[in-house]
């Protein structure tokens, strides 16, 4: 599986835990921050339609089951048993929908602890848990962290909008040059509509695809090969 099949094989058609005891409709964190109960859910595979709990608040913006439905209808055929890496993971719901349809491992990044502990929530809900590991701190910290892991073939990113934390990540990536990425890494990064895309190849990406929706789109980048000379 490379990103190019990926983004090739598809069209742009877009488609349209639980607290353990039955009467807790929320937990409180170390953060004493709400986990809640949203409209969100597992869209397909082995965890298929088990609802989801996100934190209470502006401090994470889960993608919207139609947004996420449209993403995996994408990237379902190439999901088996990859690695995959949620950055700014929020809830969880994009890496657990990654399990759900097959990945083999799945890494969630979120500098909240409020998020972190919903994510491990979700895990357990949906028995996925065995098959993931959650990080409790910055993106570029988890980055290091992970230094000698093999690669990842999905990197998804879905950082608050207009700080360009996303452009601190694919820098990294760039100057660094980890284990964990290779030319086959296909990044994928959930962002405002309006928000301009020139950044990416002056940092040393590709960008394959872009599906747009209402008030945001996914860009799809790789690293740029070296030009032969």
């Amino acid at each position: 599986m490379t990103a190019r099949n990926i983004l090739c094989s598809r069209d742009d058609t877009e488609q349209l835990p639980i607290c353990m005891e039955s009467d807790c409709n929320f937990v409180l964190t170390a953060r004493h921050e709400k986990i809640i109960m949203v409209p969100m859910r597992v869209i397909a595979g082995k965890a298929r339609r088990l609802p989801l709990k996100t934190i209470e608040g502006d401090g994470t913006r889960p993608t919207t089951d139609r947004i996420k439905e449209t993403l995996f209808n994408i990237l379902q055929n190439d999901l088996y048993d990859i690695q995959f890496l949620d950055l700014f993971a929020g809830s969880g719901g994009i890496g657990i929908e990654a399990l759900s349809r097959g990945a083999g491992h799945a890494c969630f990044v979120d500098n909240s602890r409020a998020a972190c502990d919903c994510i491990r929530r979700n895990l357990a809900f949906t028995h996925l848990e065995k098959l993931a590991e959650v990080f409790s701190c910055d993106a570029l910290t988890a980055l290091a962290r992970m230094e000698g892991r093999p690669p990842f073939q999905i990197v998804f990113m879905d950082p608050p909008y207009g700080k360009g934390l996303e452009n601190q990540v694919l820098d990294y990536i760039a100057i660094h040059r980890p284990s964990f990425v290779n030319e086959q890494t296909l990044f994928i990064i959930e962002m405002a509509l309006d928000t301009g895309t020139d950044i990416f190849p002056e940092l040393g990406y590709e960008i394959f695809r872009v599906k747009e929706y209402k008030t945001n789109k996914h860009v799809f980048l790789t690293i740029s090969k070296p030009e032969r000379e």
